[in-house]
């Protein structure tokens, strides 16, 4: 299953976050913007978050924000935020975040699958500085191997 497209309206480069949450809302802010989610899928990421510990933070300097499929994804959709300065999660070995991505899956089938496409992609250890040292949206697609 390729990976959901990334318009320009869901990568947000060089965001400013104080504190996870934020980070969150900005990846989630993302997913609205483009359509795919609503305000309460945001709010669904940071309760996961806040109820598992940061799990989300899959490797050094990423984290991968999603929620279950609900009445809140309007339809599959992926955000990419880089973050103007590092933020920490709590994660022991993998903070602090550069990079957040929220991925939002209508279809409960489809949600392990887009999953595992995106950790593949980031098994390149080099994918994560790469998209946190973009300038353009395209030049993040262009990194992911996805399209606008």
């Amino acid at each position: 299953m390729p990976l959901p497209p990334l318009p320009d309206s869901a990568v947000v480069l060089g965001a400013t976050a104080s504190s996870w949450r934020d980070a969150l809302r900005a990846a989630g802010g993302a997913l609205v913007s483009s359509g795919a989610a609503t305000e309460p899928y945001t709010d669904a990421m940071i309760a996961l978050v806040e109820e598992h510990g940061p799990y989300i933070v899959i490797s050094p300097g990423l984290a991968f924000a999603h929620a279950r499929p609900g009445p809140a994804v309007l339809r599959d959709g992926l955000s990419v935020v880089t973050l103007a300065e590092p933020v920490t999660f709590g994660h022991p070995h993998n903070d602090p975040v550069r990079v957040v991505l929220g991925l939002a899956v209508a279809g409960v089938g489809t949600h392990l699958e887009s999953i595992g496409e995106i950790a593949n992609l980031f098994n390149d250890a080099s994918v994560t500085g790469r998209i946190a040292a973009a300038t353009t949206a395209d030049e993040v697609r262009v990194i992911m191997g996805v399209s606008a």
